[in-house]
């Protein structure tokens, strides 16, 4: 039986759509943002990296990172990810929101700047500068994930908060088409100004002192869009949901909300004093009461991240190696180093445009219409599809004449990862736990998914790049190791499929609702129930 909700809360729920819900998607958007463009602005530079520094003098081609450095610059973000997801996760419940929510952003920024000022008289010296601050860029992304989440999830009112949380997430789509038309303005400009052109006869000798520049512009662009929201993260006020469930202060949350939402709204200090000494929502973390109550659910939002995380990042890490695969991209040799990276910047950036940003919006408008459920079911279903479509015939479309057609399943891959779990993955979690757990749990399983990432990162990379020497030489085309990569990452989506059916469906529900807090207490129950005249 469902207790009388808090006056604040109700209000929140019930709130019309408001100028403070749009500055909350903004505000909370913006990490996203970052994080994307910091995350995917990367894979536009390893190529150039390679170049610049792994080049060996008098060889035949440019030089390329060892597989080892290129999973490492690629992936340590990644692990620096996981870890932040952990750490501020149990941070923003302990601490609250706001109070971590500053020093997520304070070392993106930093990390942001310091990732393009990596030093070092060698190049190893260069590459592990580099890793250190990625990592720790990470670390601070990581914090973002259940931070953003849970924020948004306890400003929204329950008609739209699925919408809300996925407008956050999908800044991420225009982070990543971002870090593409960066890569294009830099590269264009310093392609035109400094070096020979794009398709020179002696490619090895196009690679000007001044590409070193290029790569360090584009990594730290990321600081900007994160330092221009640092004042108005700071002055939001903490969410009501943490100050009366978990910080027990009611005066607060009723003010806070009170000026957000311009209304009258009454301090219920004796009905949070009730709610706090109810012995049914005092469990912790994995106890018993939790894996009964909330076990599955956990299991669910963690297997599926995981899962979509194996495709997504590998899709988006590892494009470049596709779109060379089937001569999208010319080989290296044709291309001097700025105008590979501007190829390769274009290519995302089309892929991005058309596909990734689409899906995204798609997600936030169909939402809160037909649940987070049938997207998340709809979005590995059509992924399992367009992978075993583009794998199983993959040498009929590596052919010249099928090039487009390949492009064009494979951005559908991108469409539906958008318009489906990617989305979906981030938003279930951050309704369907306790508010004092709700971050942890948010973070938890948003670190299932980079530990999905960073298997897509070195797994794929491997993966992509070898091939059976047998078969080559028994006359099988290159790019075999990309093509069995498809094939597992289509039985991956499928897994996916399987495991959304452990995720609830919150669409129209109050967090509370979702979560068990507004239950009453079962002895309070049985005492009604005894009291009742017969």
């Amino acid at each position: 039986m469902p207790r009388q909700q808090l006056q604040v809360l109700n209000a929140l729920d019930t709130a019309k759509t408001q100028l403070y819900h749009f500055t909350a998607i903004v505000i909370a958007g913006m990490g996203f943002f970052t994080d994307a463009y910091d995350l995917f602005a990367i894979s536009l530079c390893t190529k150039l990296l390679g170049r610049i520094y792994y080049h060996v003098e008098g060889a035949a081609k440019p030089g390329t990172l060892p597989p080892g450095v290129n999973s490492s610059v690629t992936g340590v973000a990644l692990v620096g990810t996981l870890a932040g997801q952990l750490f501020f996760g149990w941070l923003g419940d302990k601490m609250g929101r706001k109070k971590v929510y500053g020093m997520t952003l304070a070392i993106m920024v930093i990390c942001s700047l310091a990732s393009g000022f990596s030093f070092g008289r060698e190049r190893r010296s260069v590459m592990a500068c580099l890793c250190f601050f990625r990592f720790w860029l990470g670390f601070g992304i990581g914090g973002d994930y259940p931070l953003s989440a849970t924020i948004m999830s306890e400003y929204a009112n329950k008609k739209t908060r699925g919408a809300f949380i996925a407008a956050v997430f999908a800044m991420q789509g225009f982070g990543i088409l971002t870090s593409g038309i960066v890569a294009l303005v830099v590269s264009a400009s310093f392609d035109h100004a400094f070096s020979a052109p794009s398709y020179a006869t002696n490619a090895i000798l196009s690679t000007p002192l001044q590409a070193d520049y290029v790569w360090r512009i584009i990594l730290m662009f990321g600081a900007i869009p994160a330092a221009l929201t640092y004042y108005w993260r700071m002055k939001m006020p903490e969410t009501a949901r943490y100050t009366a469930l978990v910080a027990k202060n009611a005066k607060q949350a009723a003010s806070d909300m009170a000026r957000v939402l311009q209304v009258d709204i009454e301090a219920e200090e004796q009905k949070v004093e009730v709610i706090s000494q109810d012995t049914r929502n005092s469990f912790g973390l994995f106890s018993k009461a939790f894996l009964r109550r909330h076990g599955l659910h956990l299991l669910g939002t963690t297997s599926t991240w995981f899962l979509l995380d194996i495709a997504f990042y590998s899709q988006n890490l590892f494009q470049k190696d596709v779109f060379s695969a089937i001569g999208w991209i010319p080989p290296a040799a044709k291309m001097n180093a700025i105008g590979e990276v501007f190829r390769v910047a274009r290519a995302q950036t089309l892929i991005a445009l058309c596909s990734t940003v689409p899906g995204y919006w798609f997600t936030v408008a169909f939402i809160d219409i037909i649940g987070r459920f049938a997207i998340q079911l709809m979005g590995f279903f059509f992924m399992t599809v367009f992978m075993f479509a583009l794998a199983i015939p993959y040498h009929h479309w590596t052919l010249h004449d099928n090039r487009i057609g390949f492009i064009i399943m494979y951005s559908l891959t991108f469409f539906f990862a958008n318009f489906g779990p990617n989305a979906t993955t981030f938003v279930v979690p951050a309704e369907i736990f306790p508010a004092r757990l709700r971050s942890t749990c948010h973070g938890i399983s948003a670190a299932a998914g980079k530990a999905g990432a960073i298997v897509g990162a070195y797994g794929f990379l491997y993966a992509s790049q070898s091939s059976d020497p047998k078969k080559t030489d028994a006359g099988y085309p290159p790019g075999i190791g990309i093509r069995n990569s498809l094939i597992v990452l289509g039985v991956v989506n499928f897994l996916g499929m399987v495991c959304t059916f452990l995720v609830p469906e919150p669409n129209g529900k109050s967090l509370e609702e979702m979560s068990g807090e507004n239950e009453e207490d079962e002895v309070e129950q049985t005492t009604t129930h005894r009291t009742v005249p017969v």
